[in-house]
């Protein structure tokens, strides 16, 4: 079977076509590098890092005296949006009446997590039950910029490098 060189060329277009497609699927299926989240409890500040950079810091409520974060080393292990609140027999779906917000980011310590409010004037306070408490607007936006397995450090007291962090930004980034 012959082919004219017509019917070559188109073929090559084709193949060159299909090339340039496959090429840019596998583009776009490249993993981002790991984010780091760092949380300093005393500045009541929350930094999303990446390669060593600081991309974002939100502020946030921590933990109350009687009920303090956790500080250490930590993975988020599930995503959640518009989660629902279990607690001692009740059950409060999504909506403005949910505690946990808009976004749940569990950690890998059992019980605690990253996740908004339905009251925004915590934040920037001790104020919830350990859970790191972000503004909606805010956990939303973080919630788009981790994945499962991306390193959770909470910091119980400042230290060389959350210094360096939170003072680089002051109080201008995302307040």
């Amino acid at each position: 079977m012959f082919k004219t060189e017509e019917q070559i060329r188109k073929m090559a277009t084709l193949t060159g076509v299909m090339l340039m497609v496959a090429a840019e699927a596998l583009a776009q299926d490249k993993p981002r590098p790991a984010r780091r989240i760092i949380i300093s409890i005393p500045d009541r500040k929350l930094a999303v890092m990446e390669a060593g950079r600081v991309l974002r810091v939100f502020p946030t409520a921590v933990g109350a005296p009687k009920s303090p974060s956790p500080s250490g080393a930590f993975k988020i292990v599930e995503r959640i949006p518009d989660p629902t609140w279990y607690t001692k027999g009740r059950i409060v779906p999504p909506g403005k009446a949910n505690p946990l917000g808009t976004r749940w980011l569990g950690l890998s310590i059992k019980g605690y997590g990253i996740h908004g409010t339905n009251n925004p004037a915590s934040i920037g306070h001790n104020a919830s039950h350990g859970c790191i408490r972000m503004r909606n607007h805010d956990v939303e936006q973080l919630f788009e910029m981790v994945s499962v397995g991306d390193g959770v450090e909470l910091y119980e007291e400042a230290t060389p490098e959350t210094g360096q962090i939170f003072a680089a930004v002051g109080s201008g980034n995302a307040q």
